[in-house]
């Protein structure tokens, strides 16, 4: 029969133990011969270096009593059998417990004996010295692999840490354990006093932020890592702009919230993004979340392959669902989705939806037949300015879209609907779409058995068509950075945090509210043009358009009348929203004259704060808003969607 051979070590497998088990028989050996070093030494130290006759053979062969002792106390605790790295701390506490034991051992047969041959003395000073032989030989073997292991000096790239926290220190570490490393850490600046020309692995602290161009200069370094993992932006300006100065290059470690999942290595160092620059704290990483809310369950994300649809996909694929379903209008979306989650895009896969939210029965019979515990409604139309000009395009998507979602919602157990913070005293058609939309799914939390609530944060960076990215392709194409306002200010987030907004909301949010990140101080848009227009290889002009119909000077995270409660997190408002009857919106006529109905997506914002404040007396709608919603939808099947 043939021999399987899957488990039989490789070549280089059994090299490496051939040389393992010779470098723990040298070590063996040597500190067999340390204690017959330390015995001597320790009887000629003890007689002031003139021993008496036949005492050098009675020390050395009581030292090689103490060796033999020695080994055998080390192969029961298996010392030498690789159970920890040579020169480690737990090498070097095993190390000194066996000669430790050795010691007292031989003392106590020593002790009783009238005619010793050695003083009494002799264990414990031998013993002591012949501890220090050996750790000498294990710190010159550590320090000889550490040499080793550092990056080449001729092909790596000197570099400056800034910041010797937690953080630091690994990356450090990474650096000089990284024989093929690009970089080669030739100093560290910190500022903490207590810190100063404190030495790791050989590299020194050479000063803080005000030494930067003098170490820059010393060292020759020509790149500062930027390695404080929790720095508010203003220091990242600060040392971004001290190095830039000097001529050396600027890279960052990512906050330490990227980083929780692994241990810190060279290639997590970046290029700063416009995000590590921004004036604001970044909160997400004090989100927690119980990471199994979504385990077991059939998730369904609608508009799946937007950005924040996408990296939806990515969070909620990491809880272990029971079932994933990606819905999205955009085939070539879907396509980039699964190339991101899979590696492959085959588009076979009963995970990918086609299909559009305009489009009544679909939706309802995907639901009923997929049977959805939790839905994402991520799909929506957000350009404001477009939506200014098209508002029937937000009535049929937004509005129409999600009332179609909710109405299929029966058996489902989580429904989160992704609103923004235009929805809060709304002056846009965007506002007032997605204002409809936190209503609508207050009536159905109102009306059936499962969790119904609203999400609601600022702009994301980097998102399809967000202010960075319109900013990085007017530097690429070498225009001026176009800005509404000197004054025009917006609460800005990441993907991620956005994106754990969500997931949060999933866990803690409660029928009908409307859920608000604490996103700190909104940045102005200004400030953030002008810190990418410094990032690019040439001059960049700003130039000032105005502020455009719909737009706000500051937006609000919260409308008149809300309340601020934060009874579960300190870091989420948790906001009451009135109902809107979905019957209300059946009237809108998506190709009625523009300017008509945005007043009409206006009234329909207004009238439930003001049946509020009525104590529940509802006010007649204007006249045109009460026909079916079906009959206007059947008048449009002759109109082409978007």
């Amino acid at each position: 029969m043939p021999q399987d051979t899957g488990s039989a070590p490789s070549a280089e497998q059994r090299v490496r133990r051939t040389r393992a088990r010779r470098r723990a028989l040298g070590f063996l050996a040597y500190d067999t011969a340390a204690w017959v070093g330390g015995f001597v030494t320790a009887a000629w130290t003890r007689y002031e270096f003139h021993l008496p006759p036949g005492q050098l053979g009675r020390a050395a062969t009581t030292g090689g009593i103490a060796a033999l002792m020695y080994v055998a106390i080390a192969a029961v605790r298996r010392l030498h059998s690789g159970r920890h790295p040579l020169g480690s701390l737990q090498e070097v506490q095993g190390v000194a417990g066996t000669v430790a034991t050795t010691a007292a051992v031989l003392l106590i047969g020593l002790l009783p004996s009238a005619d010793r041959p050695v003083p009494a003395s002799t264990p414990l000073v031998g013993g002591a010295l012949a501890l220090l032989f050996m750790l000498a030989a294990r710190f010159a073997y550590r320090h000889r692999r550490d040499l080793a292991m550092r990056p080449d000096v001729r092909s790596s790239t000197p570099v400056l840490l800034f910041g010797l926290g937690d953080a630091g220190q690994g990356l450090l570490r990474a650096m000089l354990s990284d024989p093929r490393g690009r970089y080669l850490p030739v100093g560290v600046l910190d500022d903490d006093p207590d810190k100063r020309n404190l030495r790791i692995g050989g590299v020194r602290v050479l000063g803080g932020r005000a030494d930067i161009a003098d170490a820059v200069r010393r060292t020759g370094a020509t790149t500062v890592i930027f390695s404080v993992a929790n720095a508010d932006a203003a220091l990242v300006r600060q040392i971004r702009e001290a190095t830039l100065q000097t001529g050396a290059a600027f890279k960052v470690l990512p906050p330490v919230r990227d980083l929780v999942d692994h241990r810190i290595t060279v290639t997590d160092v970046r290029d700063v993004q416009i995000s590590d620059l921004l004036g604001r704290r970044q909160v997400v990483g004090e989100l927690p979340l119980s990471g199994n809310s979504l385990a077991g369950l059939r998730v369904l994300v609608t508009g799946a392959g937007g950005s924040i649809g996408s990296e939806l996909c990515r969070q909620v694929m990491k809880a272990d669902p029971g079932e994933l379903m990606m819905l999205d209008r955009d085939e070539s979306a879907l396509h980039a989705l699964q190339m991101s989650l899979n590696g492959r895009a085959m588009l076979d896969g009963p995970e990918l939806i086609l299909a559009d939210l305009r489009d009544d029965e679909r939706i309802r019979r995907i639901i009923r037949e997929r049977r959805p515990d939790v839905i994402f409604h991520a799909a929506a139309l957000k350009h404001l300015t477009l939506l200014q000009r098209h508002p029937g395009e937000a009535v049929l998507t937004n509005v129409w879209g999600t009332l179609s979602v909710l109405d299929a919602c029966r058996d489902v157990a989580k429904f989160v609907n992704i609103s923004t913070d235009k929805a809060a005293d709304p002056i846009s058609v965007l506002g007032y779409s997605k204002r409809i939309t936190e209503l609508l799914t207050a009536h159905a939390a109102s009306r059936l058995p499962g969790t119904f609530l609203s999400v609601r944060f600022g702009n994301v960076l980097s998102s399809r068509g967000s202010v960075v990215t319109a900013f990085q392709r007017q530097i690429e194409a070498g225009n001026p950075l176009t800005v509404t306002h000197p004054d025009v200010t917006r609460y800005l987030m990441t993907v991620e945090e956005a994106v754990r907004l969500v997931l949060q909301a999933a866990e803690i949010g409660r029928d009908g509210e409307a859920l608000v990140l604490d996103m700190g101080e909104p940045v102005r848009i200004a400030d953030l043009a002008r810190q990418m227009a410094e990032q690019a290889a040439s001059h960049v002009p700003i130039v000032y358009t105005g502020l455009r119909p719909g737009e706000k000077l500051h937006e609000d995270l919260l409308g008149t009348g809300e309340v601020d409660a934060r009874p579960l997190h300190p870091l989420i408002s948790h906001v009451a929203v009135p109902a809107l009857d979905p019957l209300e919106v059946s009237g809108l006529d998506p190709y009625d004259d523009a300017e008509k109905l945005i007043a009409e997506l206006a009234a329909l914002c207004a009238q439930p704060m003001r049946s509020l404040a009525d104590g529940g007396r509802r006010e007649p709608l204007p006249a045109g808003l009460t026909s079916a919603r079906a009959e206007t939808r059947s008048t449009s099947s002759s109109h082409p969607g978007s």
